[in-house]
């Protein structure tokens, strides 16, 4: 099937069996935590604390991690990576079901999982061309992980809600806890060949320089980079006002902000099905100016809205604008860097994104204490709308710059 033509691939489809569960698991706790943050504090700005806590390690320590993933074994550093992040949940499970669990546990343990998380990301990126081991299936191998990330999106949140009104958080923590033994497993049937590297490398800073300017340099990289740090700083900030919304719009309950998140999943899984269904990059820059478009009038729609089935379609449209900027810009980072820079590169895709995303939630809940979450909202809608109006206005440059590339790598001529 040309939707899941990379699952054709042994490595990647036990790799993805592992990530189903994983990606679940990490939903659930996400949620889990927002709500007993707010549930204690009452406050905007703590979820905004939670949120720079997550995401601050991935903006210091991705850069590294990109160079590390150029010069060191890809599937040992993933493995580490897991063993770790079950650590942290089984600490997270532990300290909730004790009663002992206080917000300065929740900030550390979610800082410890932001670094984990800060060394997977670049690393997963680049390894997952050792796990599809063809370059021409490695966009729908981008395409397809996106959708098991995001179906865990849609389903995570809605199950939390749900466990949470049942059980309790703590509760949602032990199943993530357990999602781990899937992913171990899954590990123990991978078999990789590590890509050739160099016998010698340049000094850390130098290759840290390196590979900075070869993506300011390559003009269509900078571009795409650069939305996609905007989006992260206005748009993307919404996830960590939902508890808020929730209450300010529909004095909702937990249940509420799972249906609401997981109406967001469920555009993702849309725009991931659309993404992995495309044969090629071709035509992606224009798809992504769309989608910002999309996201920034749905934001600011969602901010006005006080209706929920409204606000369910709405969260629909903004999860699936903000998911076809970031993957698509995946794809094609993905499929025009050079090899030897991949892992630096990918680090820079991460930074742009989930790196910007700390100062974003933070100004977002710091606002939201202020002027109140609907208002900071429409402002990001704003934001973002503002952000595809230049970028569509940059079109001509960026195609003129990335078709000799496309041409160069024999992808088939089409209109981006």
């Amino acid at each position: 099937m040309n939707l899941l033509r990379a699952l054709r691939h042994r490595n990647f489809a036990f790799f993805l069996s592992g990530q189903i569960c994983a990606l679940i698991g990490y939903w659930i706790q996400q949620i889990a935590l927002a709500w007993l943050v707010y549930r204690l504090t009452g406050s905007a700005t703590l979820l905004g604390v939670l949120s720079f806590a997550a995401n601050l390690p991935v903006l210091v320590l991705a850069p590294f991690a990109g160079l590390w993933s150029d010069r060191f074994n890809r599937h040992r550093m993933m493995l580490a990576t897991q063993v770790l992040e079950m650590l942290q949940a089984v600490a997270l499970t532990a300290l909730a079901f004790s009663g002992a669990i206080e917000i300065w546990h929740i900030i550390v343990l979610t800082m410890l999982l932001g670094m984990c998380v800060a060394v997977e990301l670049p690393v997963r990126h680049a390894y997952l061309l050792e796990l599809v081991g063809d370059r021409q299936d490695l966009s729908n191998a981008v395409a397809v992980m996106s959708l098991i990330a995001n179906c865990g999106r849609l389903a995570g949140p809605v199950l939390a809600g749900l466990l949470i009104g049942w059980f309790s958080e703590a509760t949602c923590f032990l199943i993530n806890s357990l999602t781990y033994v899937a992913v171990l497993a899954s590990f123990a049937f991978i078999r990789v060949t590590p890509q050739q590297r160099a016998e010698s490398h340049p000094p850390a800073l130098r290759g840290l320089k390196e590979g900075l300017s070869y993506a300011w340099h390559t003009l269509p990289i900078r571009f795409l980079l650069a939305l996609l740090a905007v989006i992260a700083l206005t748009a993307a900030p919404y996830g960590t006002l939902m508890p808020a919304i929730v209450h300010e719009a529909f004095a909702g309950n937990a249940q509420t902000l799972g249906f609401l998140v997981g109406a967001a999943g469920m555009g993702a899984v849309f725009g991931t099905l659309l993404l992995a269904a495309r044969r090629n990059v071709r035509g992606l820059v224009r798809f992504i100016v769309a989608a910002a478009l999309v996201a920034g009038i749905a934001l600011i729609a969602l901010s006005w809205s006080r209706l929920l089935v409204l606000s369910l379609a709405l969260m629909v449209a903004i999860g699936f604008g903000i998911l076809v900027i970031s993957v698509s810009v995946n794809m094609i980072l993905q499929t025009i860097v050079d090899d030897d820079k991949r892992g630096r590169v990918m680090s820079l895709y991460t930074t742009a994104f989930l790196g910007v995303v700390p100062f974003g939630g933070l100004i977002a809940g710091v606002l939201a204490d202020r002027i109140g979450a609907t208002n900071t909202v429409l402002a990001g809608g704003i934001a973002c709308v503002l952000a595809a109006l230049y970028m569509a206005r940059q079109l001509p440059l960026i195609r003129s710059h990335i078709r000799p590339i496309y041409a160069r790598l024999g992808i088939p001529a089409r209109n981006p």
